[in-house]
């Protein structure tokens, strides 16, 4: 039912919030995750070029979903989705994570600084960047990186290969928006639900 879709105001943050009953839209936590263990319930993430990852431990029935734009991804958003997935009954090896559309690789253009500071986190990060055409300039994986993140969390996750900038006939992209100065821009909407 209608109300049974339940989003969330992300904020590009590594909060969690456990969902037992619809929220109401102008009751929205200030969160980029949500889990439950209630069936009926469709959580729904909102992404426009970041990440949509989507949990389900169909054994103990606890399913979560998670914006996982690069601030979240590093600041911990998969880890602390399993965690609260744990909490409700799921065990991690059981978990099973997808990531839905977003920007590839060959779209995602970043300054040095950016790339920075994730080698100042972890120097292996590095792997995730090649140098771009514009010197001082990469091409970030954020794929890659959100895919590895759930591993390090000790999931299994694979992308769909689908990249929200270069397919314009399916997906909406900020950046592309961005690029072309267009004065808005969509967003796509990835849900998972527990049937009854």
């Amino acid at each position: 039912a209608p109300e049974a879709l339940t989003t969330v105001y992300q904020v590009h943050s590594a909060d969690v919030v456990t969902i037992d009953a619809p929220l109401s839209p102008d009751a929205r936590p200030r969160v980029d995750a949500m889990v439950t263990n209630k069936p009926g319930m469709a959580l729904a993430i909102l992404t426009a070029d970041c990440g949509p990852i989507l949990f389900a431990d169909t054994k103990a029935g606890v399913i979560g979903g998670a914006h996982a734009g690069w601030k979240g991804a590093v600041g911990g958003v998969i880890t602390n989705t399993v965690a609260a997935m744990e909490a409700l009954g799921a065990s991690k090896s059981d978990i099973t994570a997808v990531l839905g559309p977003c920007i590839s690789q060959q779209n995602y253009e970043v300054g040095d600084e950016f790339r920075a500071r994730f080698v100042n986190a972890d120097t292996a990060n590095g792997r995730f960047f090649v140098p771009s055409q514009k010197v001082a300039h990469f091409m970030f994986d954020l794929p890659g990186f959100v895919v590895e993140q759930a591993r390090r969390s000790g999931i299994d996750c694979q992308w769909t290969g689908q990249c929200t900038y270069a397919d314009e006939d399916r997906f909406f992209s900020y950046r592309r928006t961005t690029h072309r100065n267009e004065t808005d821009y969509g967003r796509g909407l990835s849900a998972i639900v527990l049937k009854d």
